[in-house]
């Protein structure tokens, strides 16, 4: 690994995670408030639980700012890794795509442990949805798709994230393997198998970040007792 790698590296990784932290949840609740979301209603600092506690308005802009958080660090991500210069037989293509996955392993982080609020933070599930946007949108169609059908039929938001947590990896490898790695083998935008490794395994990550910070709703959905969605008026 060169040393123009190891720094582009570092600083996507501090960058990102630094994103990350900036939890809108815990800020637009203090500024309507004047109160800590972590205190009210469920605990989470995430739009759920703004919606619940807080109010319609304080929600939408919460799921905005994740949204928009996610997509900025995914982003410089990207341009952080398209000024690459050294590629030791790696396609620029494929370091790109390296760059947006490490960007979107690392805003997760900071969204679920952010070092402004004493590493407390959400369960990053429209982070993480922003991030599959911006990485892949065929993934994020079929997450999206995947989502919808669950929560029309159940109403119950964890139960729906959950899931999609646990398929993003799996809607990962079936995209990078079959639409990206198989179609273009001996062509000039071949792309390695260890892309679809590297790919899946950041997916894996992302998706296990989201169902470990789902570990309450878990034990609730298993119970029976998990709510279904309701907004504060």
């Amino acid at each position: 690994m060169t040393i123009e790698l190891i720094i582009r590296t570092l600083a996507t990784m501090i960058i990102a995670y630094l994103i990350g932290s900036i939890n809108p949840a815990i800020l637009i609740t203090r500024i309507v408030t004047g109160k800590d979301i972590r205190t009210m209603g469920s605990g989470n600092a995430g739009f759920t639980n703004v919606l619940r506690s807080v109010g319609k308005g304080p929600a939408i802009a919460t799921i905005a700012c994740d949204y928009i958080k996610g997509i900025l660090a995914v982003a410089i991500g990207w341009w952080i890794f398209s000024a690459l210069t050294v590629t030791n037989d790696v396609s620029p293509v494929e370091y790109v795509k390296y760059g947006r996955y490490l960007a979107g392993v690392c805003v997760i982080i900071g969204h679920a442990f952010p070092i402004y609020f004493g590493f407390k933070g959400g369960k990053g599930v429209v982070t993480a949805n922003a991030l599959m946007l911006v990485v892949d949108w065929r993934v994020f169609l079929m997450i999206l798709g995947t989502f919808l059908i669950i929560f029309f039929i159940t109403k119950i938001i964890s139960l729906g994230s959950i899931a999609c947590a646990a398929l993003y990896p799996v809607y990962t490898l079936v995209i990078t393997y079959f639409c990206d790695y198989l179609p273009n083998l001996g062509t000039p935008n071949e792309l390695r198998f260890r892309f679809v490794l590297i790919s899946t395994g950041c997916a894996f990550i992302v998706g296990a970040i989201v169902i470990i910070m789902h570990n309450e709703n878990l034990k609730r959905l298993f119970n029976g007792e998990e709510k279904r969605i309701k907004a504060k008026k």
